[in-house]
């Protein structure tokens, strides 16, 4: 099994404008969240103006890989994203939701999710899994209520770790899974 040890995020992260905007409220509102700055962020995973930042998360968990035959191509195997499974934590460190797929699935504790679709990515970095923006779909919920419901978007940043595996993926490997850890903020965003 590969392993991947991680920290908890630094004073740079906070600085670079990922600072707290507080946790869910478990009432079923959100707590007005501090701006969030996609200065820093490249143009394909800005989420377009007439939207605020509603809530910010820190996933901390685990992608599972299956090393699989290429397509088209005879003797060739790679691995291939399985899903992830994470908790969704407050910037406290406090679990408030989690996140796991496919489909690609963030669940409130209120009991509210929603999936999404990916709109973009790009490059964090050697190691780390890509940036990405997502269109979410219209959040569910038992009771109409909920701290997901009217999310437009959701970011990943700050993106650690959850590459596929460096072990070798060849005919021997081949229906092996393995299983990285990483760690990423999840900004949901709602319509202004």
């Amino acid at each position: 099994m590969s392993t991947l040890r991680l920290a908890p995020l630094s004073l740079t992260l906070v600085t670079a404008g990922l600072a707290a905007c507080g946790s869910m409220s478990g009432t079923g509102s959100m707590p007005m969240a501090a701006p969030f700055s996609q200065e820093i962020l490249p143009d394909a995973v800005k989420v377009p103006t007439g939207h605020r930042v509603a809530w910010e998360t820190v996933g901390v968990g685990e992608i599972t890989y299956e090393c699989r035959a290429k397509a088209g191509a005879a003797d060739a195997f790679e691995w291939v994203f399985v899903g992830p499974k994470a908790d969704l934590r407050s910037r406290q460190g406090r679990v408030v939701g989690s996140y796991f797929g496919p489909p690609a699935t963030w669940a409130a504790q209120d009991g509210s999710s929603l999936t999404g679709a990916q709109l973009a990515v790009a490059p964090a970095g050697s190691g780390n899994i890509p940036l990405q923006l997502v269109k979410a779909n219209p959040a569910k919920s038992l009771d109409g209520k909920g701290d997901l419901l009217g999310v437009s978007y959701i970011q990943r940043v700050a993106t650690r770790g959850g590459v596929a595996p460096a072990t070798a993926c060849n005919g021997m490997a081949q229906g092996s899974r393995q299983v990285v850890q990483y760690q990423a903020d999840y900004i949901f965003w709602k319509p202004v």
